[in-house]
């Protein structure tokens, strides 16, 4: 995924309200930026380390500026736009990226499924297989080279579970993937401690059948895509 327009660099001053960061650019200008993450952002939002934004060219946009990436002071880059996971594992999809999935006919994103009225992220079919339901989550939160997710309580989360192990249950495809939107992450666990009501919900999706997958991602200044598997630990 290439950014459509070249990134803004700048400072991080903070990050409040969830939505809103103010950032420094290098002409010493300060602006408040999008922040388009609902997750704790733990260890992905600290004073003073350097942050790119993309600029909107929407003359009627409130706030004229997206935060897209950060780097660390452990120089990790990491993609907080949460948003762009599903573009990345879109695009990983149709390029066959993603070894596990590949071999699909038509892929379908946002579609209406289970009991919950909810939405899968990608629908996967072909005449020769079973229907694959893909559900995708961002993973930054790190913690000693291992990522996390959730990193906040996640009802909406619990709730794509339940609907996945219906899914699987039915005796179609159903997987999770971890979209790892972190350079410093190498392998992904459950959050546990965070949210343990999405561990055991998770638990039952795995003995009900439904498959995890994990993929981290290549980030930089210029472009973010996926690059290689990575392992999961429940």
């Amino acid at each position: 995924m290439q950014f459509s327009s070249p990134l803004i660099q700048g400072t991080l001053i903070k990050r409040y309200k969830r939505f809103l960061a103010d950032v420094q650019l290098t002409d010493g200008s300060i602006v408040i930026a999008h922040c388009p993450n609902t997750g704790a952002m733990t260890g992905c939002a600290e004073p003073g380390w350097k942050v790119w934004l993309s600029p909107s060219t929407n003359p009627k946009r409130k706030l004229l500026y997206t935060w897209e990436v950060v780097l660390t002071d452990k120089h990790h880059w990491i993609g907080i736009n949460t948003h762009k996971a599903n573009i990345l594992v879109k695009e990983a999809l149709q390029e066959n990226k993603i070894a596990e999935l590949v071999g699909y006919a038509n892929l379908k994103a946002e579609v209406k499924f289970g009991g919950e009225n909810s939405r899968i992220d990608f629908l996967l079919t072909d005449f020769e297989k079973a229907d694959c339901y893909v559900e995708v989550k961002s993973v930054t939160l790190l913690d000693n080279n291992v990522g996390y997710f959730p990193d906040a309580k996640t009802i909406r989360g619990q709730k794509h579970l339940r609907e996945l192990s219906l899914i699987a249950n039915q005796g179609k495809r159903a997987v999770l993937l971890f979209c790892v939107q972190h350079s410093g992450i190498q392998s992904v666990q459950v959050a546990k401690q965070i949210d343990p009501d999405y561990a055991k919900e998770l638990k039952q999706a795995m003995i009900s059948g439904v498959q995890i997958l994990c993929y981290g991602c290549k980030i930089s200044s210029e472009k973010i895509y996926i690059n290689q598997s990575l392992p999961f630990f429940s």
